[in-house]
Parts: C-alpha cells; sequence; structure tokens
C-alpha cells in the first residue's frame, strides 16, 4: 500500500486523490478476503534539516521512517478504523464536490472519535496515504486569520479590495487555492503576532501612512493564513517580516510562520515562509540595553519546558 511519491498530472486534484483512495481500499479488500490482514505504511516527515551545517529547509522534502499499521496489532485497531471513517467521509465530500471542516467530521461520529485530536491525526494520515494537502479532501478549517492593506484580489467570485480602503479589516479567505488576479502595490508583508497589535494598527491608520499588506493569524495560525502568506510572498515576491513577543510562544509561532509545524510536516513545503525575517525585540537585547531587571517576566516552569 506504499505508493511512490509524485508530480501531480493534467487531471483535476479530485480525480487524483478518488483514483488513490479506490486504490487504497481496494487493497484492504482484497488483503481481507485472502485472510490477511493489510499493512498500512504512513511516511513520516520531519519539518527540520538535520544536517547541523546546513542553512536548506530540505527536511520536509523527504519522508523519515514509516508508522507501520496492521490488525493484528490491537493498539492499532482503532487508528485504522477512525482513518477508515474519516477517509469515506472524504470519498463523498469529493464525489459530491462538498466542503466541510474538521468540526463537521468529529461530530459525524463522536462516539467513536471521541476527540477532536483524533479526527485530526487520521486526516494526516490520509494526506500522507494519497500524497495531498489537506485541502485537496475537501477539508477545511475555521479561518481566524486576518488582512489589511494595499491588496486586491479574488476568492472565487468573491472580490477582496483592500486597497480601496487600506485600513479596513478583511477575513482571510479559507479557500486560499482559489485566490487569483492578485494586484498590491504595497512594499512589504507585516505579519503580527496578536490581534490586539493589529487592530492597534488599523485604529492607528498605518497602512494608510505605509504601502504595506499586514496579516495576522491571532495568535498560532491556522493553515489558511499560513497558505495564503506563502501565496503572497511566492506571487508578489514582497519581503515578509513578523513581529512577534520576546518569549517562547513568539517564537514557537514565528517559527511555525519559517518552518512549518511539526503536526503538519509532510505538507511543510506548502505551508511554509522560510524567506520571513524576525521584527521585535531580541533576547540579547536585554544586555544591549541594559534593561533593568524588575522590567523583565520570568518564564513560567511550562515557558521553560
Amino acid at each position: 500500500m506504499e505508493g511512490k511519491w509524485m508530480s501531480s498530472q493534467s487531471q483535476s486534484p479530485n480525480f487524483h486523490v478518488l483514483a488513490k483512495i479506490k486504490e487504497f481500499t481496494r487493497s484492504i479488500v482484497t488483503d481481507l478476503s485472502n485472510g490477511q490482514s493489510p499493512v498500512i505504511l504512513i511516511h513520516r516527515f520531519r519539518n527540520h534539516c538535520t544536517n547541523p551545517n546546513s542553512n536548506c529547509f530540505c527536511g520536509s522534502n523527504l519522508p523519515c521512517g514509516k508508522d507501520v499499521l496492521t490488525l493484528c496489532r490491537e493498539s492499532h485497531v482503532h487508528r485504522i478504523d477512525v482513518m477508515l471513517k474519516v477517509l469515506l467521509i472524504v470519498q463523498k465530500l469529493l464525489q459530491e464536490n462538498r466542503h466541510c471542516s474538521k468540526r463537521d467530521i468529529y461530530y459525524m461520529h463522536p462516539s467513536v472519535f471521541s476527540d477532536q485530536s483524533v479526527v485530526d491525526h487520521a486526516i494526516n494520515d490520509i494526506c500522507v496515504l494519497m500524497q495531498c494537502s489537506r485541502h485537496n479532501l475537501n477539508v477545511v478549517s475555521a479561518g481566524k486569520g486576518l488582512v489589511m492593506g494595499w491588496i486586491r484580489f479574488f476568492e472565487g467570485k468573491r472580490l477582496f479590495d483592500c486597497i480601496s480602503s487600506p485600513n479596513k479589516v478583511h477575513p482571510i479567505p479559507v479557500h486560499v487555492e482559489e485566490v487569483k488576479d492578485i494586484i498590491s502595490v504595497a512594499h512589504y508583508i507585516l505579519v503580527v503576532e496578536k490581534e490586539s497589535v493589529f487592530e492597534r494598527l488599523a485604529n492607528d491608520q498605518f497602512c494608510s501612512a505605509n504601502h504595506c499588506i499586514v496579516i495576522t493569524g491571532r495568535g498560532y495560525p491556522d493553515i489558511p493564513t499560513r497558505r495564503f502568506l506563502r501565496l503572497l510572498v511566492e506571487d508578489l515576491h514582497l519581503p515578509a517580516y513578523c513581529l512577534v513577543d520576546c518569549d517562547p510562544y513568539g517564537f514557537d509561532i514565528l517559527t511555525t510562520y519559517r518552518f512549518g509545524s511539526m503536526q503538519m510536516a509532510y505538507d511543510t513545503k506548502h505551508l511554509r515562509v522560510p524567506e520571513i525575517q524576525w521584527l521585535g525585540a531580541y533576547p540579547s537585547d536585554a544586555e544591549r540595553y541594559f534593561i533593568p531587571k524588575q522590567c523583565l517576566l520570568s518564564l513560567t516552569a511550562e515557558e521553560e519546558t
């Protein structure tokens, strides 16, 4: 059941994913018919390079080991069961050309899934098996990102005209693959960690004085925000800067934008923005500018770990 990692071809993404689902389920039925337990190989990925002397981002391009699932091991049975239930839902979504959220999927079988994280894990397994991104499954995240500034684009037939009022806040599109006809006169992209900072910039008419695009993921960025930022950097060839707090959470958010997340390391090459540059206070600034220790916050036990 281990497929080759291949580039996309001429047919629609739905066609390819549906074909792979059919091939995968047929192999399971064949094994069961022959009295054998299916063996499901799921590649594992990392989102960093393991060469300490390298400054590249090759870690997420190739798998690094496999999870071997089989019905012969009791601990694997539930994982396979959940994956097949989610796969059936995905197949129906693709056949009917509909979309739904991860939360919608959870509520279809809450007694089986028991927790949202179980569904999330199954979706990641399916993406790796089908060699695709989550949006190719017609599974979307509830968007929470915001954008403003000197940009205009379409999401399908819906127009997002930020240029006519650059300080007006717009939601980042959930269906980023449908974003097209991007027009911008911005000089750079600014990503801010917190919604409160984003709102302050909007209230201060920041974009009127600065020809830029401002984005926030409102904390840890969701997938649409990361994909949208990646799309803008690729299409507009603009420098991108990230303003985060000088604490472990801020660093984690910065690295999520730049390198991707461990949970979705298999798809990091479509989500990371390695060009993004860090703005804000550095830990070394405390000594460089002789900031009194009473002005600094101590790390909590959770932050230290």
